[in-house]
C-alpha cells in the first residue's frame, strides 16, 4: 500500500517478578501522577492538529489483524522475504526473532545478553543490524542463522533504526535523526525533526517509507511522516483506538511500537509493545479513528 501523496507480554513471570528492568527505563508514577500525565498527554494529542494546523493528519483503516506474541516488549521490526523480523527488549528478556505473518510463529530467535536492553533492529544485504539501549553498543547478525557478526559502537542512547539503501538511519530518543555509514559504522550527518518549527521528541521505532522516515513517538498513539531532507513532519498517522485491548499489568507501557513495510506490494505493518495483535493498515486522510 503506497502512502498517500501530501497535499498533492500477557506479561512473562518472570518480568513481572523483575519489573526493576522497566523501571529502570520507563520509572513508574504514582496513581497521582499517572492522571497527570494521562491529563497532559490528552492534552497535547488534542492541541497537536490545532497547532500544526498545516501538518496533515492521518487515521488509519484496518486490512487484516495477525497474531503477535503479547509477551513481545516490541522495540524493532521489518518485514523481509516474507518474513517479519522484530527486536525486543529489557534486560534478560531481549531477543531478535524471525516470524510467520500469518501464524505469529517464532521460527528462529537469538537472546541478547542478560544486561542488554535490546533496541531497534533493521537488515542491511544479508545481515540484521541492532541497537542497545544505553549500552553504546551496536550488533551484526548473521541473517540467515542469528550468529553474531561483529559489533561496533556509538554514542549516547540507542533507540530506532531503518535504512535507506545507502546510508542506516537512527534514533535516540531526541529530536535528531543520525545518518550512518553502514560499512564504517560511523556517524556522517543528522538531521533535526521537527512540526511547524518545534522539536519532536522521543523518535523511537523507525522504518523507510517511499522516501520518508516513519517514526513512532514514544509514549504517544502517534507516527510522523518525515522528509528524510530537511527533518521536517509532512504527517501525522493516528493510531488512537487502533489496540483497545491494554494490558492493565502492563502499566501502561503497552504502547504503538512497531512499524514494518513490504515494498513488494504496497503493505503497512503496525503493532506495539506486548500487544496481541499485529495490523495491515491503509492510511485515511482526516478519519476519525481506526475503520475495521
Amino acid at each position: 500500500m503506497a502512502l498517500p501523496p501530501l497535499a498533492r507480554r500477557h506479561l512473562p513471570e518472570s518480568f513481572m517478578r523483575t519489573s526493576s528492568a522497566l523501571v529502570a527505563r520507563r520509572p513508574f508514577v504514582s496513581w497521582t501522577g499517572k492522571c497527570l500525565l494521562a491529563l497532559s498527554a490528552l492534552s497535547l494529542h488534542l492541541q497537536a492538529p490545532a497547532a500544526d494546523a498545516g501538518i496533515p493528519v492521518y487515521t488509519v483503516k484496518v486490512v487484516k489483524a495477525y497474531p503477535h506474541d503479547r509477551g513481545a516488549f516490541t522495540e524493532g521490526l521489518f518485514f523481509k522475504d516474507g518474513f517479519l523480523f522484530e527486536s525486543t527488549g529489557l534486560k534478560g528478556h531481549s531477543t531478535v526473532r524471525k516470524v510467520n505473518l500469518e501464524t505469529g510463529e517464532v521460527v528462529l530467535d537469538t537472546s541478547l545478553p542478560s544486561e542488554i536492553f535490546g533496541e531497534g533492529i533493521t537488515h542491511w544485504g544479508d545481515r540484521i543490524i541492532g541497537l542497545t539501549w544505553t549500552d553504546g553498543i551496536g550488533y551484526v547478525l548473521d541473517g540467515g542463522t542469528f550468529k553474531m557478526w561483529r559489533k561496533f559502537s556509538y554514542s549516547g542512547e540507542g533507540w530506532g533504526i531503518t535504512q535507506n539503501g545507502r546510508e542506516l538511519i537512527m534514533s535516540d530518543g531526541t529530536p535528531e535523526l543520525r545518518f550512518i555509514d553502514p560499512v564504517s559504522f560511523k556517524e556522517t550527518r543528522r538531521v533535526r525533526v521537527t512540526a511547524g518549527g518545534k522539536p519532536v521528541e522521543k523518535l523511537n521505532e523507525l522504518e523507510w517509507v517511499d522516501g520518508e522516515v516513519l517514526a513512532n513517538i514514544w509514549q504517544t498513539d502517534r507516527i510522523a511522516r518525515i522528509d528524510p531532507a530537511s527533518g521536517k513532519v509532512t504527517g501525522w498517522i493516528d493510531l488512537t483506538g487502533l489496540m483497545p485491548e491494554r494490558n492493565p499489568q502492563a502499566q501502561g507501557e503497552d504502547v504503538p511500537n512497531g512499524i514494518a513495510y513490504d515494498a513488494k506490494t504496497k503493505r503497512l505493518f503496525v503493532t506495539g509493545k506486548l500487544w496481541p495483535k499485529l495490523f495491515e493498515v491503509q492510511l485515511v486522510k482526516g478519519g476519525l479513528g481506526p475503520r475495521r
